[in-house]
């Protein structure tokens, strides 16, 4: 049976009129909030007595009007498994948008469902699907109210009509190169196991022409595997990846004790480099790359993660250069001091190893 417009403005009316804690049996009520940098957060409301019917739960206390907050706590991960099944954010391809761990909250004599989808790296109209109720009983209703920015629509979804499109445009090329920009730095300076294995390979250096071979051959080896593996084309599991990494932290650690030739250190610097861009397509990959713009936000990552690298070495060289001045006797000719770099060697090292065995175990 097809609502007439009369009985879709009833519903709509009837659902932003209630208080907040009131829900009606076989009405769900959505709530969604586009925002500029293409997020989407969504509500839905749903009775107490219709979560019970369609999860199987026991939340709903007929004679108090009231779901009990405990039993929802309990119930939560069911009631989570129930809607993110029938509750999808995608674009007209059916591309999925990223999304944020749900979660489910007592409201009165219902519950609520909350979850944040970000869209930016998925071109086109966002589209929200939803068969929430309505999948179990053709009669139920889900009144969707869509705020974007200073406007608002409404709509109706039943058990045909099961979508509502969310018309916004992609975000412009330079705000997605910025986003993704960040992120590359944001990336290097929270990874500390990329941090460590830097600072290893340069303890030795006391000059400039090594260590702008050694960033330079990192950068150009994690440049290629990020780029496979962010398209696509080379795909290694992370439970390789990461104890591979935390390997060759071990590794140039300890040949700080066997060698001081930072110069050739460049090549030792490329080979790890390509198993580190697997590692950081992995958190690539997590945020996915914009359908409208993959290469200038792949380029514009790896752009940020050079730039974090080159702070992080234009920060270590002059403390280590400073200590030189500080502990020489010859003050004419400062020389690295051996126990410094063994000490700090030996402590990435069992950084490293201690990464290894965790990530070995975990995997």
């Amino acid at each position: 049976m097809r609502w007439t417009r009369h009985r879709l403005a009833a519903a709509i009316l009837l659902a932003t009129a209630l208080p907040a804690a009131a829900h009606q049996i076989n009405l769900a009520t959505a709530r969604l909030a586009l925002n500029d940098d293409r997020t989407v957060t969504v509500e839905i409301g749903l009775k107490g007595s219709d979560v019970d019917r369609l999860v199987g739960t026991k939340l709903y206390d007929a004679k108090e009007d009231a779901v009990d907050p405990a039993a929802v706590a309990a119930a939560t991960p069911a009631i989570l498994a129930y809607v993110t099944t029938h509750l999808a954010v995608t674009n007209a391809a059916g591309i999925a948008c990223p999304a944020s761990d749900a979660a489910i909250v007592t409201d009165g004599d219902g519950v609520i469902f909350r979850k944040t989808y970000f869209c930016a790296t998925v071109a086109g109209d966002i589209i929200y699907r939803s068969r929430v109720l309505t999948e179990k009983d053709p009669n139920a209703r889900q009144v969707v109210l869509v705020a974007q920015g200073k406007s608002e629509a409404q709509a109706l979804l039943d058990a045909d009509n099961t979508s509502v499109t969310l018309s916004a445009p992609a975000p412009p090329l330079a705000s997605t190169m910025q986003r993704y920009l960040v992120t590359g730095i944001e990336h290097i300076f929270l990874g500390y196991d990329h941090i460590a294995f830097l600072v290893a390979v340069v303890l030795w250096a006391r000059g400039l022409m090594p260590v702008i071979k050694i960033v330079t051959a990192f950068t150009i080896a994690h440049s290629i595997t990020l780029s496979l593996a962010a398209l696509g084309v080379v795909v290694i599991p992370s439970r390789i990846v990461e104890p591979a990494i935390a390997a060759s932290i071990v590794f140039v650690a300890v040949e700080n004790f066997f060698s001081r030739d930072i110069d050739r250190r460049w090549r030792v610097t490329f080979v790890f480099g390509l198993v580190h861009g697997f590692g950081f397509a992995s958190a690539l990959q997590e945020i996915g790359l914009p359908s409208h713009a993959v290469l200038s936000a792949l380029a514009a990552f790896n752009i940020g993660v050079e730039i974090g690298q080159v702070a992080i070495a234009a920060t270590v060289i002059p403390v280590l250069i400073a200590l030189d001045g500080l502990v020489a006797i010859d003050r004419a000719k400062p020389a690295r001091p051996a126990a410094l770099v063994y000490a700090l060697s030996a402590l990435i090292a069992v950084l490293g190893s201690y990464w290894f065995f965790t990530r070995v175990l975990d995997a």
